[in-house]
């Protein structure tokens, strides 16, 4: 944008509408240069670069409609639940050659990008089940905590071992967990400019958490951007004193592990696998969140493990690095982050969103670990299914 307007002596008049749309197209909301600009709040300018991003969006998505891509893009659930009920055969149709080739021409999806893989038990339905099969039986040692584990849609429908150990890792901290009925976050559809999607998803959600959060629960996610969306957006999708005690209430799984340990209640026992050298990507709506390096600090709690911290965006976001226009794009920033991975000559890798991952793996051709999963092996547990 920046070399746009000084085509035109710095004067912004003059740049052209076309100009303006390709700033708001390549803005995929890493959230990061709201930490970086000196005039955002309290700042009399009161610049917040990535809502106004958003705000573009939806004013496109009104003006225009919500296009075809987003709104198969945005609707996960919906996604997620067919994906699920045909796996193991939706993951071999995607990666059929002429099914992709057929996504790629109607949907806009890149022919080359590797997609999550569906598993036809969710993590919803390994929870209700395994709470079925449990009864009565409390957890060991005795639950003295109450979570409201929000489990997101990629954990649900792509990644439920990540769910599964989370749920490990906290019970093993005395944590009683419910894992309420709940939907997608809404930021794919944030990301389509479809507000009003974004608000049913939010009030849904805060509607699920919020008994639980006046009963004294933690709300716990194990996906950064999607403690993001709890703790900044609901707020302003769907004001009230809802959402904000909701927010309020909301950590990121490893925030929530750091913040035991700082008042002397994790487990550091750790007689299970130790991961060793870690080279750590550090997801953008982690750092978004200005919370500091928890997830290093409760893994480097393992004894002979060391984190080497790559502050890298993958450029991922969910649907941004989906798009055929946007992929290429996106491998370029991915490529810098594995590098600079590469360089800690690791033992593991790890990150702690299941998207960057995917990306990586891109790249790569090996995924990195969520750090729930390395935790969990750290304490012996075993790997339920």
């Amino acid at each position: 944008m920046l070399e746009r307007v000084d085509a035109h002596d710095g004067d912004v008049g003059k740049v052209a509408s076309a100009d303006y749309r390709r700033v708001v197209d390549l803005c995929w909301q890493c959230k990061l240069c709201f930490n970086h600009c000196p005039y955002t709040p309290p700042h009399r300018f009161d610049i917040d670069f990535p809502r106004l991003m958003l705000r573009a969006k939806a004013a496109r998505a009104r003006a225009e409609g919500v296009s075809r891509q987003d709104a198969w893009l945005g609707n996960v659930d919906a996604v997620g639940a067919l994906g699920s009920a045909a796996a193991p055969l939706s993951n071999w149709a995607n990666r059929f050659t002429p099914h992709r080739a057929l996504m790629e021409a109607v949907l806009g999806i890149d022919r080359s990008r590797n997609l999550p893989r569906f598993h036809h038990k969710t993590f919803a339905r390994w929870f209700r089940e395994r709470e079925k099969n449990r009864g009565s039986v409390p957890p060991h040692p005795p639950a003295q905590r109450r979570i409201a584990f929000f489990h997101t849609c990629v954990v649900n429908y792509n990644e439920p071992q990540v769910g599964r150990d989370a749920v490990a890792v906290l019970e093993r901290n005395g944590c009683a967990v419910a894992s309420p009925e709940q939907v997608c976050c809404g930021m794919p559809h944030l990301d389509g400019g479809d507000i009003d999607a974004a608000v049913r998803n939010a009030r849904r959600n805060v509607d699920a958490l919020l008994p639980l959060v006046e009963r004294g629960a933690d709300v716990v996610v194990p996906q950064p951007t999607c403690s993001y969306v709890l703790k900044k957006e609901y707020p302003m999708l769907v004001p009230g004193a809802a959402a904000e005690k909701v927010a309020e209430r909301t950590r990121d799984l490893f925030e929530y592990l750091a913040g035991r340990h700082r008042e002397g209640s994790l487990a550091t026992d750790f007689p299970g696998r130790r991961p060793g050298k870690v080279a750590y990507q550090m997801p953008c709506h982690l750092r978004a969140q200005n919370m500091g390096y928890k997830t290093r600090d409760v893994l480097q709690l393992i004894p002979g493990t060391k984190v080497t911290v790559v502050e890298r965006c993958t450029a991922m976001d969910g649907t941004w690095g989906m798009k055929k226009e946007f992929y290429p794009i996106s491998l370029e920033f991915a490529r810098k982050a594995v590098l600079e991975m590469d360089a800690a000559e690791p033992e593991t890798y790890a990150t702690d969103c299941s998207m960057a991952a995917l990306q990586l793996e891109q790249v790569k051709g090996v995924k990195p670990a969520h750090p729930a999963s390395l935790l969990r092996e750290a304490y012996g547990l075993p790997e339920e299914h």
